[in-house]
């Protein structure tokens, strides 16, 4: 291993501890139970802030993965694991129609009960991880369920794929839409990517077959709906036969991606996923090179390819996920350029995005490398699970 090599992988191992000693930190509600719903820009905590269910799935997985990767089944770790396993079923869990609620108050009582299917995927990524820490069975029995409910009400078996959102007892809602700077597609890239890093976690724990084949089925969509190989990007809004709406490009979703495919298609074991996933793998990281990334300058967000408009703005997980991506790139081409691009957003993410005075990852920044102060520290969706992963996928 090179010098340079080396030292990635000390400053990775490094900002992996300096992440989760924030969340051991900052992330307990010991007034409430469970997590903290918000802290904003300064790290101050904003009292009485509602708690979602990505936030606190994502913990549950991030402390379970750390955990997992350390080898460390007890300990600190191990017990912040156990407290979200705990507060996901007590807070979270509808216990009359199945799955997850979108968002409980402050003390924990249901305020937001539509079921999207991001956040079922993203409780089945999160309950798999810590049983694979636990062997809680619970959890694993628990993550099957909700995988039945997403197959029995989500799939849409007329022209495939999963529809995105429902009403508390899965009857169809109006408005399904993620955030609200989403389109209200029936059928998205990315509520598909999650379910699909979902069911690989699941397969790799479960070996059930129902699971397999959904996964693979999953994987089939990416390489047949979603990846555009005349443009090498991968198209995130749909409706429900497949016509694309809108022509927008995530330059972080787009290298996240290509990783999360080959993991889907190396868990399912099937040789031809795994050479076709490859096989897309470099031409994506290419263009994502040449579109998406600025030298010295890290990975924009997005741009409309109908409009031409650019979004410039950093954001923490896009810079986490191309590292992983580009790596991975540069395993199966053996192209040094890769590997130099990891390096260098690295290197701006190390000066750049990571909050060296209150500690953890700005939310985003802009182009002059400015962080935005309205945004959260913690919140809904800023949460450990990008950066940690990152650190611990490339340090393995």
């Amino acid at each position: 291993m090179t010098d340079a090599a080396t030292q990635f992988r000390s400053e990775l191992s490094a900002e992996l501890e300096n992440i989760i000693g924030y969340w051991k930190n900052f992330s307990i509600d010991e007034a409430n139970g469970g997590f903290v719903g918000q802290r904003d820009y300064y790290n101050r905590e904003i009292l009485e802030a509602s708690k979602g269910i990505i936030l606190n799935t994502r913990l549950l997985w991030t402390f379970s993965a750390v955990a997992n990767h350390k080898k460390e089944r007890s300990g600190e770790l191990g017990s912040l694991a156990d407290r979200a396993y705990q507060y996901l079923k007590k807070a979270f869990k509808d216990d009359i129609f199945g799955g997850v609620f979108w968002e409980v108050d402050f003390r924990g009582n249901v305020i937001n009960r539509r079921k999207q299917i991001y956040a079922q995927a993203f409780t089945i990524y999160s309950l798999s991880e810590y049983y694979l820490l636990s062997e809680e069975k619970e959890a694993l029995e628990w993550a099957l369920e909700l995988f039945e409910l997403i197959e029995k009400y989500a799939r849409e078996w007329e022209f495939n794929g999963y529809l995105e959102a429902f009403q508390e007892d899965w009857s169809p809602i109006e408005d399904m839409r993620l955030s609200e700077k989403d389109k209200n597609s029936a059928k998205t890239m990315n509520t598909h990517l999650h379910i699909l890093e979902a069911y690989t976690t699941l397969y790799k724990v479960s070996k059930s077959e129902k699971v397999k084949a959904a996964l693979e089925n999953l994987t089939e969509l990416f390489l047949e709906k979603f990846y555009n190989p005349k443009i090498q990007h991968f198209q995130l809004f749909f409706d429900n036969e497949w016509n694309r709406e809108g022509n927008l490009v995530s330059y972080g979703h787009d290298i996240e991606t290509i990783w999360l495919m080959i993991e889907a298609a190396k868990a399912s074991g099937n040789q031809d996923l795994i050479d076709r996933t490859k096989a897309i793998a470099v031409p994506v990281a290419k263009t994502f090179i040449e579109e998406g990334y600025i030298p010295g300058k890290g990975v924009i967000n997005e741009k409309d390819l109908d409009s031409g408009e650019v979004d410039t703005d950093r954001h923490w997980w896009q810079q986490a996920e191309a590292m992983v991506g580009l790596q991975y790139a540069y395993q199966i081409s053996g192209e040094e350029k890769f590997r130099k691009v990891m390096l260098d957003i690295w290197k701006f993410t190390r000066k750049n995005m990571i909050d060296h005075e209150n500690g953890e990852w700005f939310f985003r920044i802009n182009e002059n490398n400015l962080p935005y102060k309205q945004e959260d520290k913690l919140g809904m969706w800023k949460c450990p699970y990008h950066n940690s992963r990152a650190c611990m996928v490339l340090t393995q």
